[in-house]
């Protein structure tokens, strides 16, 4: 019933679209010289008419018709009128065909050249035509961004990524018929559903979606499932104005995607101080980059002899306001922007310049979207060069998602790094997502095991198994393991006798500034 609803409205919705009036235009010109038929028809008369008055005239005069004059007027009337009737069915025949075309290429501008869907100029003005200020009409809207499209391009090649958005674009028209789709970018859809006010209607709708794109499609030659996360919002009851609808559902789509995505999300007002909340931090962040706010603390790593083989370094938020504000308030934020590379220039740099002081390698951390960017290791390679620093005293970690989801530039980054003689550690191996079977195809020099199973060490004895697992391993592939959270005496026995080579945690040292850290070996 409500697709059949849908159906109705969204026709009502095309035709009510001004982005339609060019071709509406071109219909009443047509319609206009169409009438040509009539006009033809009219002068015909209107020449029969002159003809038989003249002759009329030159028989009154001459007392007597000639029948000659009379069959040469009659002839002349007729190719007269035949040449105006071939005359209108020629244009009027031209007039159409160019019509036709017209209208082809003037929906074909409207449309994504991949996917068939409105384009994100029309669709914008499509949407604005129902959604302002004053307007009683309904509207639902979904806004869809498509899950790991980059890891499928990278992966299988983007002539997959391309049939994948096509099966999307079909998958959409198959649920919602009726509805008005357009592309907005790369991977993401917004879907508007005119005379909607029903959010849990909206809501089984996207559902629905979402189990259709979860069937196996082949795509490149396998069977795949695609997923997607959606945000939605409903006009006039959350936004009355089409700027203020798209992002009111575009906070809906952030908090699925932040949830783990594959879900339908609509929009609740609390998101709006979420929202403020991230923008505040954002505005902050970027005054702290400025008025020297930021600064690295550097917690110790220590090998079997127990001397200091190395420091990791952390970054840390001294707010003038709110004091000390921990990463994970503020990493997340700065990764969705700039920041992030902001942020990544900034820690590299003062560990080159902290190197010297410290005395031992330093490990800096770098976010999974730095790595994303294609020339990273380029301008990573430029710091290191600058500050003089020797490329051996440098230690790049990223976290164990990163083998998983690594793309052709992420790989080529990471290998780039280790050619310019920096290592790559592994960092929380364990915590969730980790697989032996992907250290085969990854090049790296340290594995840091999550301090998960470190706190479970004497309780668990999977855990213990684990941990011993992966030294066994890391044995065999000639690369360190780094023990993180130890906190007792006892863990570190047991990771001892496990085979990890190096250990890191409050028991042998907390993170602290450099001005206060002790470089001192433990006893």
């Amino acid at each position: 019933m409500l697709a059949r609803g849908i159906s109705r409205s969204g026709r009502a919705f095309r035709k009510t679209s001004a982005g339609d009036q060019d071709i509406r235009q071109v219909d009443q010109f047509v319609r206009i010289l169409s009438g040509y038929r009539a006009i033809a028809a009219l002068v015909g008369l209107c020449f029969l008419g002159a003809v038989g008055s003249v002759l009329l005239l030159a028989g009154r005069s001459a007392d007597r018709l000639e029948p000659l004059m009379v069959l040469v007027a009659i002839a002349l009337s007729t190719l007269g009128i035949a040449g105006l009737v071939a005359g209108h069915r020629m244009i009027r025949r031209d007039l159409l065909h160019s019509a036709r075309a017209t209208r082809a290429v003037m929906a074909s501008v409207h449309r994504d050249a991949l996917t068939g869907v409105f384009t994100r100029s029309y669709f914008m003005e499509a949407l604005r035509n129902d959604v302002h200020h004053g307007s009683d009409k309904s509207l639902g809207y979904l806004l869809l961004d498509m899950d790991n499209l980059k890891v499928l391009n990278d992966g299988a090649g983007h002539a997959a990524g391309d049939a994948a958005l096509t099966h999307l674009a079909k998958t959409i028209g198959a649920v919602m018929p009726g509805a008005v789709v357009g592309r907005l970018g790369g991977d993401e859809f917004g879907i508007a559903i005119p005379d909607c006010d029903n959010r849990g209607a909206l809501r089984r709708l996207g559902e629905e979606l979402l189990r259709r794109l979860d069937q196996p499609v082949n795509v490149a030659g396998r069977p795949t499932r695609l997923s997607a996360t959606i945000g939605m919002a409903l006009a006039p009851a959350d936004a009355t104005d089409v700027d203020d609808l798209i992002a009111k559902a575009d906070l809906a789509l952030y908090k699925g995607k932040k949830a783990g995505r594959r879900q339908v999300v609509a929009f609740d007002p609390d998101m709006l101080g979420d929202e403020r909340h991230r923008r505040f931090i954002e505005r902050e962040l970027r005054a702290a980059l400025l008025m020297d706010e930021l600064e690295l603390h550097y917690q110790p790593v220590y090998g079997a002899d127990m001397r200091v083989r190395s420091h990791e370094a952390l970054l840390r938020w001294r707010h003038t306001v709110r004091g000390m504000i921990p990463p994970a308030q503020f990493i997340g934020i700065a990764e969705e922007s700039d920041l992030i590379d902001k942020l990544g220039d900034w820690v590299l740099r003062r560990a080159c310049a902290d190197l010297e002081v410290l005395g031992t390698p330093v490990a800096v951390n770098v976010s999974p979207a730095q790595l994303r960017r294609s020339d990273f290791a380029k301008q990573l390679g430029l710091v290191v060069e600058e500050m003089g620093v020797d490329p051996g005293m440098l230690i790049v970690e990223v976290t164990e998602t990163v083998p998983m989801v690594a793309g052709a530039v992420e790989q080529a980054n990471l290998d780039a790094i280790r050619a310019f003689g920096l290592k790559v550690a592994i960092d929380d191996f364990g915590a969730g997502h980790a697989s032996l079977q992907y250290l085969r195809g990854f090049a790296f020099d340290i594995i840091k095991i999550d301090r998960t199973y470190i706190a479970n060490l004497g309780d668990s004895r999977i855990d213990a198994m684990i941990v011993g697992a992966i030294c066994d391993i890391a044995r065999s592939l000639k690369v360190d393991v780094i023990a993180e959270g130890v906190e007792t005496e006892a863990q570190l026995d047991m990771l001892r006798r496990a085979g990890c080579s190096a250990f890191q945690g409050y028991l042998l040292g907390r993170p602290a500034p450099l001005k206060g850290l002790s470089v001192a070996n433990a006893a």
